[in-house]
């Protein structure tokens, strides 16, 4: 079973989550054979993964033999850095991160995923949330030290500003831009979007072993893809 966030210390955001969608109804930290399941709601099982989704792989494949699943995906919008002066003691400073995240990098982890999803009985929801992170000074298991080092503490949800549900694979195709070429490749995404190329590469890989795409050619050293068509099943 994976471990959680902080050498096995549950953070508030994940707890938060867990009440959040377990609600009135649902149950949280059920035993289910060998694993332990975040949320239970309607025989629906929900699984808060905030670390990679490649870690759950195994385990989300296994119970979708038998359940119906919901994978939640927070990928962090915006963070405020509150920092302390040590572990439980007064705040000293807030600050807002410079990092963002966005609906894309959920393809970070998705590379690691493509043999999970999509399935008929797997629901993939992203949350795109902001939250604040206690921080005090601190150097971990580091074995260089540095003056500004600090270790996470907790963090807490303050916000979901964004829900996204994906059941099936066109669902994420949704994501590609309208006005692709035919043949497209990862140069015309990565600009379209407005994206770094590895971005588009990555994305390029989810469609291409999700069956969305297919490889055409070449375009010098860009592989070229076009989306596969389906055929209309006759009545």
């Amino acid at each position: 079973m994976p471990a959680r966030p902080y050498a096995g210390m549950e953070t508030s955001l994940h707890q938060q989550l867990k009440d959040r969608y377990a609600g009135t109804k649902g149950e949280t930290e059920v035993r289910l054979g060998r694993y332990r399941i975040d949320a239970v709601v309607n025989r629906e099982l929900v699984e808060i993964q905030h670390g990679s989704l490649g870690a759950i792989r195994d385990k989300i494949r296994e119970l979708l033999d038998e359940h119906k699943v919901r994978v939640v995906k927070p990928i962090v919008a915006s963070k405020v850095l509150v920092k302390r002066t040590e572990k439980g003691g007064p705040v000293v400073s807030r600050r807002r991160s410079p990092k963002r995240g966005t609906l894309l990098d959920l393809f970070d982890e998705l590379v690691h995923f493509t043999r999970v999803f999509p399935h008929r009985r797997l629901t993939l929801e992203v949350l795109l949330v902001d939250i604040e992170e206690y921080r005090y000074p601190g150097h971990g298991k580091r074995r260089r030290w540095r003056r500004a080092d600090h270790e996470r503490e907790d963090q807490h949800l303050v916000a979901v500003k964004e829900t996204h549900r994906f059941r099936t694979a066109k669902d994420l195709w949704k994501l590609a831009p309208a006005g692709l070429p035919r043949p497209f490749h990862t140069g015309h995404l990565a600009e379209q979007l407005g994206v770094g190329r590895w971005v588009a590469q990555r994305m390029a890989y989810c469609f291409r072993e999700m069956d969305i795409v297919r490889q055409v050619g070449k375009s010098g050293n860009a592989l070229l893809y076009e989306p596969v068509r389906r055929r209309r099943k006759s009545a």
